[in-house]
């Protein structure tokens, strides 16, 4: 199929020149504007392709875009009373929907608003610039179009398209929206109470297909799809879209609408959708995309590429700070891989299955290929599930997007009738949460991604065309696919220990026990895990006969209970506890740390920074249950050791207070390897973890946990910073080997 690709270089340019100028300032978007503006105009007298003359066209449209708003944001009074952290009155209208958080124990909320007005000692200004404010309490009634009086500290924003952010100290009461934003509030909330009578997470999830609601959704959901490659199904995407889209259309042909008839249905749904799920960027753009599929409905696919360029076109011209998120990226490259890819795979598919079952194939497969580069680059990983579970989950998103619609409808009439359609929506959300959990519970389910995400660029291409060709051999093909189904379930092992390990985090459920070599079947061990036997396990796995020291950093059970496993057949030269004490270690000495001491146990050479001697008293062991649990995590003991050149940053269960405490210590924290505190848990340091600066981190916890240890908030800090991380409830054992002088990390 011959595909209009005459748009491409114009969306490529506009693309780069967005992501660019957004945090280039205004100056930069001015001049590349007026530049872009003599070049079109230049190449239009030059007998010159038209694509070019095009293409110099979108650059000037979007880099004036980005010069307007820029300007505006950067000499808007907003801006000037920010840089002086007034106290001022505003009169917002909010934009985006109100999300939860936690701040000190107590519910907050950050919203999105529009200022109107801005009111001070000395100004009185009405304006039309975005800020982001920081609201005590829950906030239910700052929903989109509402409007409301704030009083607040001003302060600089951090992004480039926001004039302020506002620190609410009062706040007035929320006038109601415009009909329409308040229509489509009542359909949200019907959606809620159509699925109330369900279990938590189906309860949770249906309000994310249909409308883009995740506020319930809980972090071990998020990073399970995450892993599964399911995350578009928890946002408002081009998926969520086009199933509404595809409903419209079959009612409209069978009520007699042909061509124009369908596109004008087409286009009102698209409006109609974006008020239902907001105008957050994510919506445009999946709105956008979905004009794409209006587009190859007229057109065929040959021209829903040629829309597809003009929708990035025009969207980053509205929106030019698009161009750096990664749903717009995300859902760009995944609608043209589908629209280039697809026919091409499901054509030659088709020769030996039926056409339903080879665009079920295609589809999520294209996607997957077009996207890999992408989603290395802002994750660090490459699931190798995520064709396999969108093939899975694939069939029950439509009828919980549908029923979940319709019971959001009929809900607003009558509940009980709208609980019906919700309880077909909850059970096929459950499917697809079941597949969520089950394929990032594979041993394989992603691949740690540590090269530079440029080389994909290169070996997707090659991948693609290999696909493509071996699609119309079914033995070949199907051979292939089942080979990569068992190595994912069960991966190949390799020998155990990894020859060159320093390191290794046991898999000993829902705590902690980490092992350092000192050399000719002895160790180090750090904390004992809950579970005797598994901590034995592992240390006979590692041919461990000596312990030359253990540590136990705080008195918690899930870290010292495991002591009988440990002394099981081994000889223990030494025991150190912190504050808090340990375990009854017999006739073992027992050694209490203070910061500041250093020692040598054969090949590993630790010091110690935490905790200090006036913490609190400790002496027994806790429940991990007990009230005092955040001050004894406080009291661990924190070691930065080094095994053979390789530093490892200890750090037990220590929370943000500890490591505030710690970085005012004036310590050297840097490490190449960082042991997570306290499992992953949501409550960390930012500024603790850059101080480190680990390349690799290990996190310690048990397999569905009731802590939700890691939070997902843990896991975007350390993905943030590009630190690769390898989680023992996921991935067993893991080793941190060095091999020809490189970190390599091992799992069993």
């Amino acid at each position: 199929m011959n595909h209009d690709l005459r748009m491409l270089p114009a969306a490529v340019v506009a693309w780069g020149a967005a992501a660019w100028l957004v945090t280039a300032g205004s100056t930069a978007a001015l001049v590349t504007t007026v530049v872009a503006v003599v070049l079109a105009a230049a190449l239009a007298g030059a007998r010159v392709a038209r694509f070019v003359v095009l293409a110099a066209v979108c650059l000037a449209a979007v880099a004036a875009s980005c010069s307007w708003r820029l300007t505006a944001v950067e000499h808007s009074p907003l801006t000037e009373l920010a840089g002086q952290h007034r106290l001022a009155t505003l009169d917002v209208e909010v934009v985006r929907d109100a999300r939860v958080f936690v701040h000190h124990g107590e519910p907050s909320v950050v919203v999105e608003v529009r200022v109107r007005r801005v009111v001070t000692r000395d100004v009185d200004v009405r304006l039309r610039d975005r800020a982001t404010a920081f609201v005590d309490g829950r906030g239910d009634d700052l929903v989109v179009g509402r409007r409301l009086v704030l009083v607040g500290r001003l302060s600089p924003a951090d992004a480039s398209q926001q004039a302020a952010v506002i620190d609410v100290l009062r706040r007035g009461e929320a006038d109601r929206a415009a009909w329409w934003w308040e229509g489509s509030e009542h359909v949200r909330a019907g959606v809620r109470r159509s699925v109330s009578h369900l279990a938590d997470e189906p309860r949770a999830l249906v309000p994310a297909l249909v409308d883009g609601d995740d506020s319930r959704v809980s972090d071990e959901i998020a990073e399970d799809f995450r892993r599964s490659g399911l995350t578009h199904l928890m946002a408002v995407s081009g998926t969520n879209l086009t199933i509404v889209l595809a409903v419209v259309m079959v009612i409209a042909r069978s009520m007699g609408l042909r061509r124009r008839g369908l596109w004008i249905a087409g286009a009102l749904s698209i409006v109609a959708f974006v008020l239902l799920a907001r105008p957050d960027p994510s919506v445009v753009r999946a709105a956008a995309m979905g004009a794409v599929g209006v587009a190859a409905l007229g057109f065929g696919s040959r021209g829903g590429v040629r829309a597809l360029c003009w929708a990035v076109v025009v969207l980053l011209f509205v929106d030019p700070w698009l161009a750096r998120t990664p749903g717009f990226v995300l859902s760009a490259v995944a609608t043209g891989g589908i629209l280039l890819l697809a026919p091409v795979i499901a054509r030659r598919l088709e020769r030996w299955m039926p056409r339903w079952c080879a665009l079920a194939v295609a589809v999520p497969l294209a996607a997957q290929l077009a996207c890999t580069p992408a989603i290395a680059a802002l994750s660090g990983e490459v699931s190798l599930v995520a064709v396999f579970a969108n093939l899975l989950a694939g069939p029950a998103v439509a009828p919980a997007t549908v029923a979940g619609l319709a019971g959001g409808l009929l809900a607003v009439v009558w509940t009980p009738l709208g609980q019906v359609c919700g309880t077909v929506a909850g059970a096929c959300a459950s499917w697809i949460l079941t597949v969520g959990h089950r394929a990032a519970g594979l041993d394989a389910a992603s691949l740690e991604w540590h090269a530079p995400w440029q080389v994909l660029l290169v070996v997707v291409p090659l991948v693609t065309w290999a696909v493509v060709r071996l699609s119309s051999r079914p033995a070949v093909f199907v051979g292939l696919a089942l080979g990569l189904v068992i190595g994912i379930w069960r991966p190949p092992q390799t020998g155990w220990p990894p020859p060159g390990w320093v390191m290794v985090a046991c898999d000993v459920g829902q705590g902690d026990a980490t092992v350092l070599d000192a050399g000719d079947g002895s160790a180090v061990v750090v904390d004992a895990g809950p579970d005797a036997s598994l901590v034995e396990r592992c240390l006979d796995r590692l041919g461990v006969r000596r312990v030359r020291l253990m540590v136990f950093t705080h008195a918690h059970a899930d870290h010292v209970d495991g002591w009988p496993g440990v002394r099981a057949g081994r000889t223990v030269d030494q025991v150190a506890v912190g504050t808090s004490g340990g375990p009854a270690a017999g006739r073992v000495p027992v050694h209490v740390v203070v910061p500041g001491e250093s020692f040598v146990s054969g090949s590993v050479t630790a010091r110690v920074l935490w905790p200090p001697d006036d913490g609190p008293p400790g002496g027994g062991r806790t429940s991990r249950g007990e009230a005092d649990g955040s001050a004894v995590n406080d009291t661990s003991v924190v070691l930065v050791a080094t095994v053979r050149g390789v530093r490892i940053m200890l750090t037990g269960d220590v929370e943000p207070d500890a490591q505030a405490r710690l970085l005012r210590g004036g310590d050297d924290l840097a490490a190449d390897v960082l042991k997570m505190p306290h499992h992953g848990s949501g409550r960390q340091s930012a500024a603790f973890f850059e101080a480190v600066g680990a390349r690799v981190a290990t996190i310690s916890a048990g397999a569905d946990n009731d802590y939700g240890h890691p939070a997902a908030a843990a896991l975007a800090l350390l993905r943030g910073l590009g630190v690769a991380w390898w989680r023992t409830d996921v991935d067993g054992d893991i080793a941190v080997v060095v091999r020809d002088g490189r970190l390599v990390v091992v799992t069993r």
